[in-house]
């Protein structure tokens, strides 16, 4: 196995699916990662990645062959794309050629190699896309959290959070919203306990995170 390592597992499931249309060349891949502790799926070809779509829930990557019947690897590229896939894409060919590869660089492949690829260059560009991997989902994660905080927000504890975030007195909340500032403090008070924050800095970051602050504040214009 030339001396490849093997990878931390403790970091839980790491799952590479293998697209090529070469039986022995996905054995080979396949066992070399099995030995580094990856989990590994196999596919003869793009329909057959796309019959069994891989889900994104676990950190993972596809290795796939530029060259293989059927939909070739740029297209099903092209088609994971449009379904939705987060998963890192490395490409893996033996016939590189140039526009090919800045082809699938610019729509977002996480690497380029060509056949036959030494197990620590292998196994490095899969840790990356991996790590990548994780931290997006990790992100999108932390993201849904946020929405949902949001979402449990009443109407009126909404505007008050948008006008707070942009950065509104209370007692100009009060005047925006008709009430007093002391009905506006306890507004504030239960946007922070909802949003799970203990500074006006923390609650403008988030919102800047889910984009609220990109939005025109409809309330805001009754001030």
């Amino acid at each position: 196995m030339d001396g490849s390592k093997a990878v931390d597992v403790g970091a839980g499931p790491r799952f590479v699916h293998i697209v090529d249309d070469d039986a022995s060349f996905r054995t080979a891949m396949e066992r070399r990662l099995k030995h580094a502790g990856y989990e590994v799926a196999t596919y003869a070809s793009a329909e057959h990645l796309l019959d069994r779509l891989p889900s994104d829930s676990v950190p993972g990557c596809i290795l796939l062959d530029v060259r293989i019947p059927g939909l070739s690897g740029p297209e099903l590229q092209e088609r994971l794309s449009a379904l939705g896939s987060t998963l890192p894409i490395i490409f893996l060919t033996g016939y590189p050629d140039v526009r090919t590869t800045v082809r699938t660089i610019k729509a977002g492949a996480e690497d380029f190699l060509t056949k036959p690829v030494p197990s620590d260059k292998l196994l490095q560009a899969v840790e990356r896309a991996i790590a990548r991997h994780r931290t997006s989902r990790d992100l999108q994660n932390k993201l849904e959290v946020v929405r949902a905080c949001i979402a449990a927000l009443t109407p009126r504890e909404r505007e008050v959070f948008e006008l707070v975030v942009r950065g509104a007195p209370n007692k100009h909340v009060a005047r925006a919203l008709g009430c007093t500032e002391r009905t506006i403090k306890a507004h504030r008070h239960r946007v922070m306990e909802k949003m799970q924050v203990r500074s006006l800095a923390e609650l403008v970051s988030i919102a800047e995170r889910v984009g609220v602050l990109g939005k025109a504040s409809g309330t805001q214009q009754t001030a």
